[in-house]
């Protein structure tokens, strides 16, 4: 089976060029056009398909070869542009840049290179005038495989500067697909982890979506940006689909939602779906108890630090969870629900899951993991060995249980996490979609606790 959905990546030379300002404009400008447009982006990034799900109407998915490996990308990719008219992939930190160590691994570049796709980069002229030739000649050029379609110059200060822009781009064979003007409306705010997810702040996307959208409708070729999309080589792989598990009792699975925890990949709740499980979003913030029949509890990532007055206020809920987990339920908590089953949080008190602390912390933990299951848990048989993400400022106290999570072997050797009864928390963000028997192992504890 092959595939040619119309796509287009949008990398940039760094982080803070305008990518998200871009993509999610075009997704924007495209679907007001009347087009199914299919959402990506690459990288473990949790928050930019948020707005990009905003744009679009459909979910954001995330195409990342680290977590998933670059087997998988393709499939992935064609599993969410299923039904689409066009997709439009947003790129990760700059074009080249990729896990630490690993060459182009999980880079923007190795994506589109498994997607077969044009790349339009992203220049932030906002201090150049001639160099950004050079520049884009640069990134033209590194990788022949990599198919540099067009670039889109942002932050242009004048109609001199747009001049100089373009006469300085004449020879370099790469078109000028777009020219954005400074707009401060389009800036979104950010805090300690990137961008403000949508889910605290709705009403003000909706707007700062918009005015993406109305930047690039006037400053973008669409036309000609479509027909680079249409450009793509055709992928010779099949669409991913979750697979379908045993026949038995659906097993209620909660999910915690809200905007305290909004870190999701959508794939986990296909695959919680499909193994058997009925699933059922609650908002720890709002939901005093756990859905009715719960008898699994799944608490992904998210912001708990910002919501930790909150959360506390919430006894029953909180008593709820600590109810389940010691009645030996299966609970998966990543990073956020790991903070949430703490004691406490910055002092305050969480639900007393784990006989440990949580604080926050100047320090900013980044980076992909490699990790192997230390002993059995509701999650992963001993020795199954994933691929994870860190991505936090906050700390927690003891690190480990006295039966952790994984021994994270890259890129420094430890324990991590904590299991115990049917618990499994830990910092590491992990993808699903690379080992399907983790749903499939989950959901038929939940139906034999």
């Amino acid at each position: 089976m092959t595939s040619s959905v119309p796509r287009l990546v949008v990398a940039a030379p760094s982080s803070g060029s305008g990518k998200t300002t871009v993509a999610t404009g075009l997704m924007a400008a495209f679907a007001a056009r009347g087009l199914a447009v299919s959402p990506h982006k690459v990288g473990p990034d949790y928050i930019d398909p948020g707005y990009h799900a905003l744009a679009t109407g459909r979910t954001g998915r995330n195409l990342d070869a680290y977590l998933c490996g670059p087997e998988l990308v393709a499939p992935l990719f064609l599993h969410g542009a299923r039904g689409c008219d066009l997709a439009v992939v947003e790129g990760v930190m700059g074009l080249y840049d990729g896990a630490a160590g690993q060459g182009e691994l999980a880079s923007t570049a190795h994506v589109a290179k498994l997607l077969r796709a044009p790349v339009v980069l992203v220049v932030d002229a906002s201090s150049q005038s001639r160099s950004v030739a050079a520049l884009v000649h640069g990134f033209a050029s590194w990788d022949p495989e990599v198919r540099l379609g067009g670039v889109i110059l942002n932050k242009v200060g004048s109609d001199r500067h747009e001049e100089l822009l373009r006469e300085a781009l004449d020879s370099s064979g790469v078109p000028v697909l777009g020219v954005l003007r400074r707009v401060p409306q389009v800036d979104t705010p950010s805090r300690h982890l990137g961008l403000v997810p949508v889910a605290e702040r709705r009403a003000d996307a909706v707007d700062a979506v918009a005015a993406m959208a109305a930047q690039v409708e006037r400053g973008c070729d669409l036309e000609a940006l479509s027909r680079l999309a249409g450009s793509a080589g055709p992928l010779p792989d099949v669409p991913w689909e979750a697979p379908v598990g045993a026949a038995g009792r659906r097993a209620v699975v909660a999910v915690a939602g809200g905007p305290a925890f909004t870190f999701s990949y959508a794939e986990h709740t296909e695959l919680l779906t499909a193994a058997g499980a009925e699933v059922v979003v609650f908002d720890p913030l709002r939901d005093e108890r756990l859905p009715e029949g719960t008898a699994g509890l799944v608490i992904g990532g998210g912001f708990p630090e910002v919501y930790a007055a909150e959360l506390s206020a919430n006894e029953p809920l909180r008593r709820d969870v600590a109810e389940l987990a010691l009645s030996g339920a299966p609970v998966a908590a990543e990073c956020a629900g790991l903070l949430y089953l703490c004691r406490e949080l910055d002092g305050r008190p969480m639900c007393g899951v784990l006989d440990a602390t949580a604080r926050m912390s100047e320090r900013l933990t980044l980076g992909y993991r490699d990790a192997v299951a230390v002993g059995d848990s509701a999650l992963a048989a001993a020795g199954m060995r994933m691929r994870g993400h860190e991505f936090h400022r906050t700390v927690v106290e003891p690190g480990a249980g006295a039966a952790p999570a994984w021994g994270v072997t890259a890129p420094v050797r430890r324990v991590e996490g904590f299991v115990q009864q049917g618990v499994h928390a830990s910092y590491l963000h992990t993808h699903w979609a690379a080992r399907p028997g983790v749903a499939r192992r989950f959901v038929e504890r939940c139906r034999t606790s």
